[in-house]
């Protein structure tokens, strides 16, 4: 037995017609008929006997129905549920980012979206990069900022990955270093010189991001291609470490545009293209449709990357 055909039966009982049955289903009474015809010719048994005041369940229809009237009940239960699940879930939206983006990225639209939802049932949470997707796909998040270097990222089946910002890379020195005796990217009176190659800090020693994490993979394949092995004096798993770091003199360091925290003694330059950058997108699950949300904050999001991008497009260099 089908369970749509106990659940036919069940409505036939309770409407006394195939007509009040098709229309409970949304469906015409052709459709219904011939869905009553083959449940009969696959039980090689009569359900319901078909007169001019209506239908009736035979004997074994009626035995069918008992069956069909729970599975009817607990079909009704399951979409009030889940209208009441979508209600709650429209204004709700677990949010998930990495440290910088948490930062400088959430804030502007988290306050759009209050403004225009303020009863949103908000939350954010702290994650890495590379705990985003794990998290979305286990239901904990709605959706995730998250950065990638070298590597596109391949997102597995279900889960959508929306492009947000290309992050370049900046060089932060201590404010009292030579390169500085030029223009910088400090005042509005700057020139395109402010952009410095890497090869001129080749006998520098280095602040850097810890070894085995994908932000040291490119600070080395990046050092490699401009010719000298660095001298790493400090090793940290945070930019703004490695900011602090360098405004105590200790040395410079490669550090993400968005990440920049302008400690006090430091000061930065953008590179000279190929700009070594990283990625940051948004991961999601690929239908979204339970939480709405979603893509209201994506757009959000998506302006809020457009801005910086644009103030970035008119620093020099």
């Amino acid at each position: 037995m089908e369970p749509a055909q106990l659940q036919l039966l069940a409505l036939i009982e309770r409407h006394g017609s195939m007509a009040g049955a098709a229309q409970a289903l949304g469906r015409t009474p052709a459709a219904i008929t011939q869905k009553l015809a083959k449940a009969e010719r696959e039980l090689r048994t009569t359900l319901v006997h078909r007169g001019p005041r209506g239908a009736t369940l035979t004997a074994a229809g009626v035995l069918l129905a008992r069956h069909g009237r729970i599975i009817d009940e607990e079909t009704q239960r399951a979409a009030l549920g889940l209208d009441g699940l979508l209600g709650r879930l429209s204004l709700r939206l677990r949010i998930g980012a990495f440290q910088a983006a948490a930062l400088h990225l959430l804030p502007p639209a988290l306050t759009a979206l209050r403004h225009r939802y303020p009863d949103a049932d908000l939350t954010v949470t702290d994650i890495t990069s590379d705990q985003g997707i794990d998290e979305v796909v286990a239901g904990r998040l709605d959706m995730a900022v998250i950065a990638s270097w070298d590597t596109p990222i391949t997102p597995p089946d279900l889960v959508t990955v929306h492009p947000l910002l290309r992050d370049p890379m900046v060089v932060v020195l201590p404010d009292d270093h030579p390169t500085l005796a030029g223009p910088t990217l400090a005042g509005p009176a700057v020139t395109e010189t402010a952009a410095v190659g890497l090869e001129q800090f080749r006998d520098e020693a280095w602040v850097t991001i810890l070894a085995g994490h994908a932000a040291r993979a490119q600070f080395d394949r990046v050092t490699a291609a401009a010719g000298f092995a660095p001298r790493i004096r400090f090793q940290t798993a945070s930019y703004d470490v490695a900011q602090a770091l360098v405004g105590t003199g200790i040395g410079v360091a490669l550090v993400s545009r968005l990440a920049l925290t302008h400690v006090p003694h430091t000061a930065h330059r953008a590179l000279r293209p190929p700009v070594p950058h990283r990625d940051l997108q948004v991961v999601t699950m690929t239908d979204a449709t339970v939480t709405p949300m979603v893509e209201v904050f994506l757009r959000l999001l998506r302006d809020v990357a457009s801005d910086l991008e644009s103030s970035w497009a008119a620093e020099p260099g």
